[in-house]
């Protein structure tokens, strides 16, 4: 396959990618998709379900969940 001097990394690596899952067999590729499928519902469905914004929901300002993180992360943890 020829390549135009132009092209950039990100579209190369596209193509390798593409021109690998075209050569997969119709068993492979079922597979592959599944997996896509089950990540995309841990990373995204879980993760918008299970794990709210703690910090937004708790406090209002960016310098309130600044401090709030620095307070946590200086302080010893006195149950240690």
């Amino acid at each position: 396959m020829l390549r135009k001097a132009g092209e950039s990394i990100m579209y190369k690596i596209w193509r390798f990618y593409l021109d690998g899952f075209k050569g997969l067999s119709a068993w492979s590729r079922n597979v592959w998709i599944i997996l896509l499928i089950k990540l995309f519902i841990f990373f995204v469905i879980i993760r918008l379900l299970f794990m709210p914004d703690f910090l937004k929901k708790n406090y209002k300002t960016e310098k309130q969940r600044s401090q709030h993180v620095l307070e946590n992360l200086t302080t010893p943890n006195s149950k240690l």
